[in-house]
């Protein structure tokens, strides 16, 4: 078995997607993926969380960097940014996977909207003292139950 795969137990059978903790509009977006991802095809974590960063490093990705949401597919692929996001669109239900036609766009122009809104996201959104604590019924969709 390959590092990734065992060092995230959702590996084989969900995508995980890491986000900002403490960021408003990060956390509206795991609401967001939450309440349409009704095959529970994700689980969550929060950059902020030593698991996650204990991923992270096995990738080989700063685990200082809060700049982006982090998605590693269950084949054990690494995706941040606008890749991430247009990939969570594309694996929701209904007319969210129509989203992914921004991909036609070359990813530098992706990343720079994606990267002047994640600049911006405590001043536009705010932020929270603390990262997420997901409800009892939600807590086995986050890393930390696992």
């Amino acid at each position: 078995m390959d590092t990734h795969s065992t060092l995230t137990p959702v590996g084989r059978d969900k995508d995980l997607i890491l986000f900002d903790g403490v960021c408003n509009l990060c956390n509206g977006s795991v609401s967001f993926v939450l309440d349409r991802d009704h095959a529970r095809r994700f689980v969550f974590g929060s950059l902020q969380s030593e698991r996650s960063k204990e991923i992270l490093h096995s990738y080989n990705y700063d685990t200082e960097a809060l700049n982006s949401i982090v998605v590693i597919t269950k084949s054990g692929k690494l995706m941040t940014r606008s890749d991430a996001a247009l990939y969570i669109a594309r694996q929701l239900p209904g007319g969210w996977k129509l989203l992914y036609i921004f991909k036609i766009i070359p990813r530098f122009i992706r990343d720079a909207v994606y990267d002047l809104i994640a600049a911006n996201r405590y001043k536009w959104f705010g932020r929270q003292d603390a990262c997420r604590m997901p409800n009892p019924e939600l807590k086995q969709r986050f890393l930390d139950a696992y």
